[in-house]
């Protein structure tokens, strides 16, 4: 009796697990070796597609058959065997060569010209159906992501809601999304530090376990989070109609510092105030070292005299106890921006149209550079950097109108949060971490310099107003802090400040953080 081999397959490995096409595809097989006398020594099952090159088994298959390890094989059908044209070759060698290859569905004599010849016609057609398959399957693919849509896993903090619809923020996962993003942005946290720090405080995956660095990475690079769909595979970017979860300014800060153009990463030492101050001679940033125990700070530039960091710390507490403001007096800054609120709305018109016409000129743009592309006058590589830097521009222009089309609803309690937020800040400048206190720092000031051991702090305004009105008030009354009494005019730059018009606030409303 002449031995043979059988092949079986299905194209995933579900279809081999739930499915019945394997059984069935053995039971034709043994029937057909059962009706022709032929003995199956070993059986050949696969769960791969037909479609790809290089399955493992088929070609341990065809290694044995050259080997002449036994005459032949029994396959169910022709396009189980291929549905690439370079595998149903190496299989029509096998024939030249005398190996018997039959096919248990197909009564087809392959010795004979016209058996061969049908035999090569159906797997043309098996394979055109596959090429045809990508096709469709590409052009479905590509018309969700032209829609917005993302046609595979919704990225980690993000869940399906299936078929054709948008992917939605994990109310579990959020919160972690935005810390990974805020801190990673601050330039303290190198990524291993980051892992260690969310670990700690409890942060997990998608599935539950140990975030980890590539994750952590991952999620970095992913503008996904923006609002933006980009295809890795071929380098594309889309618009996205999902929701984003950061700012377009924050993701640009994290790509800057992951593509080295900032510094990230404490060092050795996490002195609290590095990268903090300035010396005035030199404009370089004084260096934390340690002596006998104590933090210190100088200019290695110009090797003056270090300043300790007690002489920081109070210099910043002298600088900041003037704007704590008292429940009375925060009341009374409520009321003035309530009155303001008017002069601000024809202003931000002003801004809309401006931003309307950047808004065009990019849709222009976006416009001339397709048209580029198909005209076959730029490569396509470049026309893929060219679309991205436009859509991300797109996407940071839309964001400056979603801020703008809420301030004049928000400004008020904006800005009033701020004022009542600043007391807490100020305790918590005592007990936070270093980070929460670089963090304060920078929030409250700017120009932070030293000459020899003089430290010179300036508040950011609207406080930098606010501290000088209420020193000139407590000096007209002798040094005695009252109720301070305050004047639209002298309240004007609380209103008319980068700390309401770059906040980032979303259609739902102001940010709370």
């Amino acid at each position: 009796m002449q031995q043979v081999y059988g092949y079986i397959r299905v194209s995933t490995i579900r279809q081999g697990v739930q499915g019945v096409s394997l059984q069935e595809q053995k039971a034709a097989i043994e029937q057909y070796a059962q009706k022709n006398k032929l003995e199956i020594i070993e059986w050949f099952e696969e769960r791969e597609t037909a479609a790809k090159l290089g399955r493992p088994v088929f070609l341990r298959m065809l290694k044995n058959l050259r080997q002449k390890k036994t005459s032949g094989v029994i396959i169910h059908k022709i396009d189980r065997s291929a549905r690439n044209l370079k595998d149903w070759a190496a299989l029509g060698e096998l024939l030249d060569s005398g190996i018997d290859v039959r096919f248990a569905h197909d009564s087809l004599d392959l010795h004979a010209r016209g058996g061969r010849l049908s035999a090569d016609i159906q797997a043309v057609i098996a394979a055109d159906y596959i090429r045809n398959l990508r096709e469709e399957t590409k052009k479905g693919f590509y018309g969700r992501l032209k829609q917005g849509l993302y046609p595979m896993r919704a990225p980690f903090g993000y869940l399906d809601q299936g078929a054709g619809k948008a992917k939605i923020p994990d109310p579990t996962k959020t919160a972690l999304i935005k810390e990974i993003f805020r801190l990673y942005a601050t330039g303290d946290y190198s990524l291993d530090q980051l892992v260690a720090y969310l670990t700690e405080k409890g942060g997990t995956n998608r599935e539950g376990g140990r975030l980890n660095r590539s994750g952590l990475a991952r999620v970095l690079r992913n503008p996904f989070y923006v609002g933006l769909i980009y295809i890795q595979r071929t380098g594309e970017t889309f618009p996205g109609i999902h929701e984003p979860m950061i700012s377009k300014s924050l993701f640009d800060d994290v790509q800057d510092i992951l593509d080295g153009k900032k510094k990230k990463g404490p060092g050795r030492h996490d002195f609290l105030f590095r990268r903090m101050f300035t010396c005035q001679v030199c404009n370089r940033t004084y260096i934390g070292e340690k002596q006998k125990g104590l933090n210190y700070y100088r200019c290695h530039i110009c090797k003056g005299s270090c300043v300790r960091e007690e002489v920081f710390a109070q210099e910043l507490r002298n600088t900041f106890r003037p704007i704590l403001l008292c429940p009375d007096e925060i009341e009374q800054v409520s009321l003035l921006i309530d009155t303001m609120k008017e002069s601000s709305q024809t202003a931000n018109e002003s801004k809309k149209q401006e931003i309307l016409l950047r808004q065009k000129r990019c849709k222009t743009r976006l416009d001339r550079l397709i048209d580029a592309y198909v005209d076959n006058v730029i490569e396509k590589e470049t026309y893929l950097q060219r679309k991205e830097s436009v859509l991300r521009e797109m996407k940071g222009i839309e964001e400056e109108m979603i801020t703008i089309d809420n301030q004049d609803d928000f400004i008020s309690l904006r800005v009033t949060e701020k004022l009542e937020l600043l007391k807490s800040l100020y305790l918590s400048f005592k007990s936070g971490t270093n980070g929460e206190k670089r963090d304060f720092i920078k929030k409250l000031t700017s120009n932070r310099q030293i000459d020899g051991k003089n430290v010179a702090i300036e508040l950011k305004t609207p406080f930098k107003e606010l501290s000088e009105y209420i020193t000139t008030i407590q000096g007209a009354r002798g040094g005695t802090r009252t109720r301070t009494v305050f004047l639209p005019r002298d309240f004007k730059s609380l209103v008319d400040t980068n700390f309401t018009t770059r906040a980032k606030i979303n259609k739902r409303g102001p940010s709370r953080n």
